[in-house]
């Protein structure tokens, strides 16, 4: 008998890697394990892959201290960092706004619950990365359509997450998460061309 895993196609479970990479960078700044797994990654000559060479090459000229100084400056500093990562604030300039409600709607429509210990709102950019990544790996109970992907893609992350590594991409704060700002606009403009092909 096949399990949920070994049923998700290929490229879905690339999408789901990336998806949960890019949460995991912007949930923390990397450790010392992080940064050597990061330095040593392949690529190729796509978009993506040029985006992962550039990431391993910021990675190889930093250390995990400096990481921890970086995300602490950029996204929580003395009362608020460089960036508030959070989808009602990006989208309305306010935290806890009509686009938090509309997320715990649909996260309670796939059996999503905030993880106990949790004080952060449910829209932080690393959250929704990981949301997406449990969607397409079936984390949530069962895998979720290319359609609910599509929906929950649509009405929560596309909106502005492309803005919100794009912001970042042009810090100057840190290269590596310089970095990381484009492989996501990078990432988040092929989900967005992927899902309006499969209209």
């Amino acid at each position: 008998m096949t399990s949920i895993k070994e049923e998700i196609m290929s490229e879905d479970a690339d999408r789901a890697i990336m998806y949960g990479f890019l949460g995991r960078m912007l949930q923390a700044a990397p450790s010392d394990e992080d940064l050597a797994t990061i330095r040593g990654l392949s690529s190729d000559d796509t978009p993506l892959g040029k985006g992962l060479a550039s990431l391993a090459e910021a990675a190889r000229e930093t250390t995990a201290v400096e990481l921890r100084r970086a995300y602490q400056d950029l996204f929580i500093g003395l009362g608020r960092g460089e960036f508030v990562p959070f989808g009602s604030y990006y989208l309305t300039g306010f935290l806890h706004e009509k686009p938090l409600a509309d997320l715990r709607a649909s996260m309670a429509g796939f059996g999503i619950e905030r993880a106990e210990g949790v004080s952060e709102p449910e829209d932080h950019i690393a959250a929704l990365m990981q949301m997406m990544e449990g969607l397409v790996l079936g984390d949530f109970g069962q895998v979720a359509s290319l359609d609910e992907q599509k929906q929950f893609f649509t009405a929560h992350i596309g909106s502005w997450a492309g803005h919100f590594f794009k912001d970042l991409a042009a810090s100057e704060t840190s290269r590596f998460y310089s970095a990381v700002g484009a492989l996501g606009e990078q990432f988040m403009a092929v989900e967005a061309e992927a899902f309006a092909m499969a209209e």
